[in-house]
């Protein structure tokens, strides 16, 4: 088999990286899965490794489980609160998409002590989520809905002294669902550059997943609450194994790709570190007990994808395809990865494989060599300055953009299809939203996503000036580039570079890009609902919290009746 593990030197690495061609592929991205690097197992490992502490201290709920829920956060550098209110709606108001104005649960991390003054401010401003007006004390502020099939499901069975049938979880995976966690200064609360000398924040989304992960125990907490309420004596807790399986959905759209493309120094940094850790991965040399590793984490993400329920056909065969080739490789495994070999052996065979299986593979290799891996989680911020080198000539940016742009200069724009759609943010929510160029209002108003379009007209431009002008000069004489001239100049010069990606193209998936964030946060189960939003799950298979780790939890399945009977704790 042909290799496609290209040497892409790095002037800030000297390792043998994948070529950015291959990385930063749209269909790549789209098929990445949470892996040891991605946000949500970098938290738990800080919060394992410096002994966080998380406690409630104030439980106000109705005996129908209605009002407020405060837990306390404690570090080694200070303390917060996760602020939550539980409120009672209609079923015909419980909606996922970004227009809903009521939400079963609201919530926001505090930073710092939480007095009644604060509480008021907070309650009457919490559950308006957008509409509200909160303090930069807010680090994070967030809303979710009950999945009201699991929610009510867990009540009645519990209460009952019963555990939940097995098919209604694995169905789910959760029981509440984020519908979004808003961060980074947004509607007045804390900008992320307050955070950037906080120890234990200063990591991208590491405050937001923190308000998520502690969310995910109030479910727990909430289900059981409710079950004595109802059940009395009779009720019992969820076994813990499966406390452990159930995580916190979420439902994501449109809003999410956005990101990738105005923050495309970050996105390379993502993917450069990423890489860079697949590239040391790859030169180490393979012993027994590492293959015997390799095949504990691929057989159980065979069985992770076997128990993945989605209502897409495409996703659903994707998954299919990567099951058969897996449990291929697991078979063939003894005879591709040989000891005393090194890790790329396997890397190479799998080019043959499909995106997905191709990713999980990483996701396993990631997780034989933690020490490795998690020595590069601080790298993960980056310098978001885009900007031209003085004394840069046409000439020189003419070169870069014919090296390292070509998937873009190829397109023809000409061709209706490759630019069809348009961008634009809706007036009520500040939401993206598409719109069919020629045929739906606000094209004048669409968003400058359109990076490949904007190269090749600085591009054609450049070819028209001597290729000794200082760009300094042509852009003073056609600003309008300053813009992309400096991002491709910036992006040109980086290891990956920008997503190549046609985001106007009648043909584009923008679940491609909302799954390569989702994986970097640390998403599983992946359910696309359409081409424009999905469902995933966040922290299914990650510890409490009171037994916080920093060992791995990759691809978490459904415990075994076995596993899960052997616990019965019933409240005192």
């Amino acid at each position: 088999m042909v290799s496609t593990m290209n040497a892409h030197y790095s002037s800030r690495n000297l390792l043998a990286l994948r070529a950015p061609n291959v990385v930063m592929d749209p269909h790549k991205l789209g098929a990445m899965h949470q892996h040891r690097l991605s946000f949500v197992r970098s938290l738990i490992r800080r919060m394992a490794n410096q002994q966080w502490h998380i406690k409630v201290t104030l439980w106000e709920l109705s005996s129908q489980g209605f009002g407020t829920v405060i837990y306390r956060l404690i570090t080694p550098s200070q303390y917060y609160h996760l602020v939550i209110f539980s409120n009672a709606i209609n079923d015909e108001d419980r909606n996922d998409r970004v227009i809903a104005e009521k939400w079963d649960i609201t919530f926001a991390l505090i930073q710092g002590a939480v007095d009644n003054n604060c509480l008021h401010q907070l309650r009457n401003n919490v559950p308006l989520q957008e509409a509200g007006r909160n303090k930069n004390n807010v680090l994070v502020l967030a809303r979710a809905n009950k999945s009201v099939r699991v929610f009510n499901h867990l009540v009645d069975r519990l209460a009952n002294g019963q555990q939940p049938d097995h098919d209604m979880l694995v169905n789910v995976g959760y029981i509440l669902r984020t519908t979004a966690v808003y961060g980074n200064g947004k509607f007045g609360i804390a900008d992320f550059e307050l955070l950037a000398d906080n120890p234990d924040f200063n990591l991208s989304f590491s405050a937001q997943m923190c308000a998520v992960y502690i969310l995910r125990q109030f479910s727990l907490d909430w289900v059981h609450f409710l079950a004595k309420q109802q059940g009395g004596k009779t009720a019992v807790r969820l076994s813990r194994p499966l406390q452990r399986y159930l995580g916190i959905g979420n439902a994501t759209g449109l809003g999410m790709a956005p990101y990738l493309i105005c923050h495309p120094r970050i996105i390379d940094q993502w993917m450069f570190v990423r890489e860079t850790a697949i590239a040391i991965i790859s030169t180490k040399t393979i012993t027994l007990a590492t293959n015997r590793q390799l095949t504990t984490l691929l057989r159980r993400a065979v069985i992770h994808l076997q128990q993945i329920v989605t209502i897409d056909n495409h996703q659903q065969r994707l998954n299919h395809i990567a099951i058969s080739e897996l449990q291929h490789v697991l078979s063939q495994l003894s005879a591709v990865v040989i000891p005393h070999q090194y890790w790329q052996t396997l890397l190479h065979h799998s080019q043959s494989l499909s995106e997905e299986a191709q990713e999980i593979i990483i996701a396993c290799l990631l997780e034989l060599y933690p020490k490795q891996t998690d020595n590069l989680e601080h790298q993960m911020n980056a310098d978001e300055t885009l900007a031209l080198i003085s004394g840069t000539t046409a000439s020189d940016l003419t070169a870069l953009l014919e090296q390292r742009y070509q998937w873009a200069l190829k397109i023809d724009f000409e061709q209706p299809d490759n630019n069809y759609w348009f961008w634009y943010r809706s007036a009520d929510k500040e939401e993206p939203r598409i719109g069919i160029h020629g045929d739906d209002l606000g094209e004048e108003k669409q968003l400058p996503l359109d990076i490949a379009r904007q190269t090749q007209a600085l591009y054609l431009a450049l070819k028209q000036v001597s290729p000794h002008t200082k760009i300094a000069t042509f852009l003073l004489q056609q600003p309008h580039f300053r813009t992309i001239a400096r991002r491709t100049w910036t992006l040109g010069h980086s290891p990956m570079g920008d997503i190549q990606i046609n985001i106007l193209s009648r043909r584009v998936l923008p679940i491609h890009l909302l799954r390569c964030k989702l994986a970097m946060l640390g998403a599983t189960k992946f359910d696309p609902r359409s081409d424009r939003w999905l469902r995933v799950t966040f922290y299914q298979g990650a510890p409490l919290i009171d037994e916080i780790h920093a060992n791995e939890w990759l691809f978490p399945i459904l415990p075994t009746a076995k596993s899960h009977s052997e616990i019965k704790e019933r409240h005192s």
